[in-house]
């Protein structure tokens, strides 16, 4: 069940299944963190101890699966344990992309962007020495080169790890919301498109309702006249025909009453003037007659003919189409293509009206266009037609002009002209693009899923090339100074010298000294013991003094208990002191290289 997750694994007011995406999140997180190093050369984990990598593995996957509702915390803590543990370094991605498309301030962005990549840095700097290359059987680490090489190190992962992902975070949120606005605007023009035919079928018909009044009304009140007139000649001749002329009078008075009561207040639409008034002469000959002449007096060139009988017996809504429809016509004529030439022409068959009204290309001017109109006038036009069971096409020429053809019938069917096509139901459009219902909105969600899962995995690898290359890159710093392995120790040695010639700590050898070693000097800070394999004394008999022995010799011709030779390095802080060379007994015939 999809509900609105107020739990750590959702963002605030998110609808989703929080726990469950998460704990996902969580295992794929592991597994990235688990992935070998694909260079078989750098220790992502640094030497830090196999608990303290769980800690901070923990830590990581716990930062990944609140990002949603503590983005920044998130950020910032992963950030801290990228420099300790470069290997979940594809998780803190994760982590860096979310926050960057949660915060919508961009100063805000910026700032904990900032942030973060310079805690990686620090915390890089601070930990370099425990990053290195070429762990192999005994031998000690070689150091990246110190603080330097740390601050490089940091740089590339904050760039590779932080802000690309952080930058594609940015990008993609800002396309979505483009998007989203995008949808509400297409969402808002259709509304308004919708809303403006609407309005435009309604004002029409309307106006056809006020039409009908005037026109009923008038022949109502001639029953009502008529039927006082005889009621009056029969007052005397016949009282009971009178009777009856009276109560037809009252009938046609009530009925004048209800249907002012109904339709009046429509009235001031249809209260049209000159020749737009309805009168017993609108649509027939003579009135689209005096709508050509109109035209030509305010400069358009018209053609007029008209092909059959003429209109005069034919009902009034006929008549009034006819007439709305040439007028409509030639004052868009008159708005838009001022001075062309137009052509109208009427034919009236046996069961039918067709008039057409053709306008081609305007003389070019310097002047524009006064406006677009609100698209009303075809669409009232259109309803208007549709209401009488006929139809009406509007559209541009090849030529370049435009276009009007209705074809009306003359004797519309009644219930026809109730029901006509305009009031056919229209299926109306789903509230926004892509928000329908059924298997294809589910299908396209799961198809839409399925694209961010592989887009997200294509991210993580694209982010793990970048950290290989970057590793590459930072490694061969190291070659730039090379070291001299043929030089001996000297005073004065830094430690980086002495760990990049292989001379690091062992712990068999300082196992070894332990107890029998010389004191060490009191202004020294630490010690090495490097194990030296070929300095190994066994006693030779007949002879007081020990011979020294390789390894392999040693094992095979020592009669007693030998020696191991050892060498301990202190250093005062990072400089090498003292050199002391001192031996031990050594307990076991078997050398430790060979110990199991």
């Amino acid at each position: 069940m999809t509900f609105t997750s107020r739990g750590p694994f959702a963002a605030p007011g998110e609808k989703s299944r929080g726990m469950w995406r998460a704990l996902a999140e969580v295992t794929g997180g592991a597994v990235l963190i688990l992935l070998p190093d694909p260079l078989n050369e750098w220790d992502l984990s640094g030497s830090l101890p196999g608990a303290a990598q769980l800690l901070l593995a923990a830590v990581v996957l716990t930062l990944l699966a609140v990002r949603r509702r503590h983005p920044i915390a998130s950020l910032l803590g992963a950030a801290m344990v990228l420099g300790l543990l470069p290997a979940a370094g594809l998780p803190v991605a994760v982590i860096a992309y979310t926050t960057a498309r949660q915060l919508a301030s961009h100063r805000r962005r910026t700032a904990v962007l900032l942030a973060s990549a310079a805690l990686t840095m620090l915390v890089c700097v601070v930990s370099a020495p425990r990053y290195g290359v070429g762990v192999h059987d005994f031998a000690p680490r070689q150091g990246l080169g110190g603080h330097a090489v740390g601050l490089v190190l940091g740089g590339m992962l904050a760039a590779t790890v932080l802000i690309v992902p952080a930058l594609v975070g940015i990008a993609n949120e800002q396309q979505s919301r483009l998007l989203r606005a995008l949808r509400e605007r297409a969402v808002a023009a259709e509304t308004v498109r919708r809303l403006t035919a609407s309005e435009s079928r309604i004002h029409e018909r309307s106006r056809i309702a006020a039409e009908m009044h005037d026109l009923v009304g008038h022949r109502l009140s001639l029953v009502s006249l008529h039927s006082g007139g005889l009621e009056m000649a029969l007052r005397k001749e016949s009282p009971e025909l009178r009777d009856e002329a009276a109560r037809v009078r009252r009938a046609a008075g009530e009925a004048l009453r209800e249907l002012r009561e109904v339709l009046g207040v429509l009235g001031p639409l249809g209260r049209d003037t000159g020749t737009g008034a309805l009168t017993d002469t609108t649509g027939t000959r003579s009135d689209i007659e005096t709508l050509a002449e109109e035209s030509r007096l305010g400069g358009i060139h018209l053609d007029l003919t008209w092909d059959g009988p003429d209109l005069g017996d034919h009902p009034a809504l006929v008549r009034r189409a006819v007439h709305r429809v040439v007028r409509e016509s030639l004052t868009n004529v008159h708005r838009y293509a001022a001075g062309a030439h137009v052509t109208v022409a009427v034919t009236h068959a046996d069961d039918r009206v067709e008039i057409l009204v053709r306008n081609g290309l305007p003389p070019v001017t310097g002047d524009a266009p006064a406006g677009l109109g609100t698209g009303r006038g075809l669409v009232g036009l259109r309803e208007r037609v549709s209401l009488l069971g006929g139809t009406l096409e509007a559209a541009p020429t090849p030529v370049g002009g435009f276009a009007v053809t209705a074809r009306i019938p003359a004797r519309p069917d009644p219930e026809t002209a109730i029901a006509g096509p305009g009031d056919v139901p229209r299926a109306e459009p789903p509230a926004g693009p892509g928000l329908g219902a059924g298997p294809d909105r589910e299908a396209r969600g799961v198809l839409r899923v399925a694209v961010t899962a592989l887009t997200g995995l294509f991210g993580l690898a694209g982010v793990g090339l970048m950290m290989i290359l970057g590793l590459i890159l930072v490694g061969q710093l190291r070659t730039e100074d090379p070291v001299d392995y043929d030089e001996p120790p000297r005073i004065g040695m830094s430690r980086q010298e002495m760990e990049a010639r292989g001379d690091g700590d062992h712990s068999l050898a300082r196992a070894a000294a332990t107890g029998h070693e010389p004191a060490r000097p009191k202004s020294v800070t630490s010690c090495v013991y490097p194990w030296v394999k070929d300095e190994v004394l066994v006693p030779v008999p007949g002879s007081a003094a020990p011979k020294t022995m390789g390894p392999a010799a040693a094992g095979r011709d020592a009669e007693g208990p030998g020696h191991i030779r050892i060498t301990r390095y202190c250093f005062r802080g990072d400089t090498l002191a003292a050199i002391d060379h001192f031996t031990v007994p050594m307990v076991s015939q078997t050398p430790p290289w060979e110990s199991p």
